[in-house]
């Protein structure tokens, strides 16, 4: 096998891959309405792809393009050395497709609709490789209805492989010209021709600066057809531009090169595609980042709301966790004097503290402050309030209705603007907002519970520290040595001297006074900095559980679509990079143009992408 047949192999296997890849892209599932219109336009487009490989070895269709009285008949004539269709000035001479081949071109490989045409056969040179085919006038005052010009000119621009795109020095600004060129132009190979070589102006460097933004066209030909036909019927070779657009029509477009004629044809119509669609999905792109902008606002807001409900609720219950992490600092303490005075008085504050159980208000709080003690007193009361009360955490502790219909007005003005589907935020969604923000629910008094457990635990060791310790007992015990030097010295040294001045009951009295503002000043100094690690903890832990809560958003599928539509066009640009690369492995012959589509234009197509069948 030699080097050229396997690169043939290598491009085609290449060109099936990349086909595969814009089909499972079409194939994915969306909520984001301007894909779903790229999707099907590439389905429309890649049902065409069988027809290629049924005309892949088929005789390349090359018809001619321009407006009434340009000289397309006249060109046809000249370039099979006969008079084979009517020509004329003034008028849309030809109202039905001229189909012109050689007699034995087999005209069924080309897959036409063969009743549609004008059929004649002409054995001639030009004809062994080509079929040349005579367009109606885009140009005519008519309208694309049945049976018109423009109709049939819109039916058969999508089979053909090449156009002859013919214009005269009054004709090439003509609008209408150009914008049906723009739809039939992508996926064919493009050859610009200036009739009327005897009568106009060169006009083609003007010509090429007003088609240079939309194609490329490396030469325009200007011929005289009625000259060339008349020195073919003379049996001369023809001259000039026109013999030079002979040799391409025999040479550029043999049948050796029919495979990458067309295979370039389908890269540029697939080029177009995705250009169109790369454009289409760029300019929602905005819109969805709108979106996304507005669903983190909102659970910014929803987060700072529920933080402070949460904060709230758990500094309700701080006093009985000032408790309860009062008990776990003894624990850890150990046994000292000063950690004598701490169980002392965590003893009567548990006392004390218990009985702020009967103050709970919601289900919520009830769970919490079980986390203490007295949960076992009162653990039916819980379970009861909790089954009466399930539909009512939200509003207690989290989302009420007010901020989820704020939130999904707000949103589903966004989600309209970005074109997202409405069912995503359907107006009658409030109970499954109700649902999404409730699914962590029964996790959440799990979690608080487990949490307030860390933190206790946390800063139990934090506040039992050796250095912490020494502190407090050194503090505590300097007063406690103080009495005793003063009351050992009096009875052992100043009551022997002298009887009178041994210490009286005053004195005793105000020691044990003094000993108990004293132990309370130090207990109120260790208990605010235990309250003061409790309250960081707390609004840590307050804000952290309503990020949990709202980690997945209240709109979790408008999330996922607005993530989609960014891989969705990542992965058209992906796809886009290889069609580039593709495209510049095949080689052409250097007469033929085609559509600019530039890489730059991704969100600005050059061209229209045709809505008809077309196969290259």
């Amino acid at each position: 096998m030699s080097n050229s047949e396997l690169e043939q192999l290598q491009l085609l296997t290449e060109v099936d891959e990349l086909i595969a890849r814009m089909s499972n892209w079409a194939d994915q599932p969306t909520a984001w309405d301007p894909q779903r219109h790229c999707q099907t336009l590439i389905k429309r487009l890649l049902s065409r792809v069988e027809t290629l490989r049924i005309r892949l070895e088929a005789p390349l269709l090359v018809a001619t393009f321009g407006g009434t009285g340009t000289g397309k008949s006249a060109l046809v004539n000249a370039l099979v050395g006969q008079v084979c269709t009517p020509s004329g000035h003034e008028r849309p001479t030809t109202t039905q497709p001229v189909l012109i081949a050689h007699p034995q071109t087999e005209l069924s490989s080309l897959n036409l609709p063969l009743e549609n045409f004008h059929i004649k056969t002409i054995e001639t040179p030009i004809l062994r490789d080509i079929v040349l085919l005579d367009c109606p006038d885009p140009d005519t005052s008519e309208g694309a209805t049945a049976g018109s010009n423009l109709a049939q000119l819109q039916a058969v621009l999508p089979m053909c492989d090449v156009l002859i795109y013919t214009s005269t020095q009054q004709k090439y600004r003509s609008a209408r010209v150009v914008d049906e060129l723009g739809q039939a132009a992508a996926g064919c190979r493009l050859l610009f021709v200036q009739t009327r070589a005897d009568l106009d102006t060169d006009i083609r460097d003007d010509w090429k600066k007003q088609l240079a933004p939309h194609y490329e066209v490396p030469e325009v030909f200007f011929v005289d057809s009625l000259r060339a036909l008349s020195e073919q019927q003379q049996g001369l070779r023809p001259s000039g531009d026109f013999g030079r657009l002979i040799d391409v029509l025999t040479t550029q477009l043999g049948s050796s090169q029919r495979i990458r004629i067309r295979r370039a044809n389908l890269i540029d119509l697939l080029q177009g595609a995705v250009e169109h669609c790369r454009s289409t999905l760029g300019d929602g792109i905005p819109a969805v980042r709108d979106l996304e902008t507005a669903l983190e606002s909102q659970r910014t807001q929803l987060v700072e709301r529920m933080s402070g409900r949460l904060k709230d609720e758990l500094k309700t219950s701080r006093h009985l966790w000032e408790r309860r992490l009062l008990g776990a600092v003894n624990e850890l303490w150990g046994f000292s004097p000063f950690s004598s005075i701490l169980r002392l008085y965590h003893g009567l504050g548990s006392l004390i503290a218990s009985m702020s159980l009967y103050r709970a208000r919601t289900s919520a709080q009830m769970a919490l402050l079980g986390a203490v003690q007295g949960v076992r007193w009162l653990g039916s009361r819980i379970k009861e309030r909790d089954v009466e009360q399930q539909l009512g955490q939200i509003g207690q502790v989290g989302l009420d209705d007010n901020m989820l219909q704020e939130s999904q007005l707000v949103i589903e003005g966004y989600a309209h603007s970005a074109h997202m589907d409405r069912a995503l935020v359907e107006t009658d969604s409030l109970d499954h907002l109700r649902e999404q923000a409730a699914k962590v629910e029964g996790q959440f008094l799990f979690d608080a519970s487990r949490k307030i457990d860390d933190i206790i635990d946390d800063l139990s060791r934090r506040n039992t520290g050796w250095f912490t310790r020494l502190r407090y007992e050194v503090l505590f015990l300097a007063f406690v040595g103080y009495v005793l030097y003063r009351v050992g010295n009096n009875f052992f040294v100043v009551s022997f001297q002298d009887e009178s001045k041994i210490l009286q009951t005053h004195f005793y009295v105000n020691a044990g006074v003094i000993f108990v503002i004293w132990s309370l000043v130090l207990i109120i100094l260790f208990m605010r900095r235990l309250r003061r690690g409790l309250d960081r903890h707390i609004e840590t832990l307050a804000t952290e559980m309503a990020v949990s809560r709202l980690s997945k958003g209240l709109f979790p599928g408008l999330d996922r679509a607005c993530v989609q539509s960014h891989q969705s066009l990542d992965q058209l640009e992906a796809v886009s990079m290889a069609i580039r690369r593709l495209r510049d492995a095949i080689t052409l012959g250097k007469s033929l143009g085609g559509v600019q589509v530039e890489p730059s234009a991704a969100h600005k197509p050059a061209v229209a992408v045709p809505q008809g069948n077309r196969h290259a």
